[in-house]
């Protein structure tokens, strides 16, 4: 019994030392690199889940916060506007859905800044994968979970059966046309298109929208030049 209310007293002090190491890695962290300031953005410890304390939903709200500030940052590129796998975002994201897996919006908006935006496949293959679980009959995140698999992974299979499970749950009816059309260069662009009138009607973030256009533009220029 009094090894429970000495538990049960430390626990306010717990939970203060927790949000005080979030304060901390949700701040940016500034380095001099030869004269110049540069970013180093700290992703959450792992397994943050376990060590929440009833406060998954809170805290997870901090992290999106917090993420939604740097859909756009890459701490290690391989190629010009491609990083590497298991970034930053993806970390944030991955902790963010691990403390409240019902939280759309990471699905939705954040695993697709993981694929247009700074193009980390791996961790946007992830992020996606566990949308599809935790939302398999929302449309959206199926249709744009079927993008990525066929841009990025280029998956037709998978993303074709994305697009009838999202034809299934109320997406348009033409999605089960294109679903047969994307084994074609014509079908790969049709779905970047309507992806990207989809996010334009939906105002979705500008720089998504900016970045979807460069992916189109740049398939369009190397179709041309075939």
């Amino acid at each position: 019994m009094q090894l429970s209310l000495r538990l049960a007293n430390k626990i306010p002090s717990i939970v203060l030392g927790i949000f005080s190491l979030l304060l901390i890695f949700l701040s940016n962290s500034l380095r001099e690199n030869e004269g110049a300031r540069s970013r180093h953005l700290i992703a959450p410890p792992p397994q943050l889940e376990k060590f929440s304390f009833g406060f998954q939903e809170s805290i997870a709200d901090l992290i999106w916060i917090r993420a939604i500030q740097d859909f756009d940052y890459c701490e290690a590129e391989i190629t010009e506007r491609t990083c590497q796998n298991n970034s930053w975002l993806y970390k944030m994201l991955n902790t963010v859905t691990n403390l409240s897996p019902n939280f759309r919006a990471p699905y939705a908006s954040g695993a697709l800044a993981l694929t247009v935006i700074i193009t980390d496949i791996d961790g946007a293959t992830k992020i996606f994968d566990k949308g599809v679980q935790a939302f398999p009959h929302d449309w959206p995140i199926l249709y744009r979970a079927a993008y990525h698999y066929l841009y990025e992974v280029k998956d037709k299979k998978r993303a074709a059966e994305l697009l009838i499970q999202a034809g299934e749950h109320g997406a348009p009816s033409w999605v089960f046309t294109l679903a047969g059309r994307l084994y074609s260069d014509a079908g790969q662009m049709e779905l970047a298109e309507k992806l990207l009138r989809e996010m334009i009607r939906n105002e979705q973030d500008p720089t998504l929208i900016k970045r979807l256009q460069d992916k189109i533009n740049s398939m369009k220029n190397a179709e041309s030049s075939k």
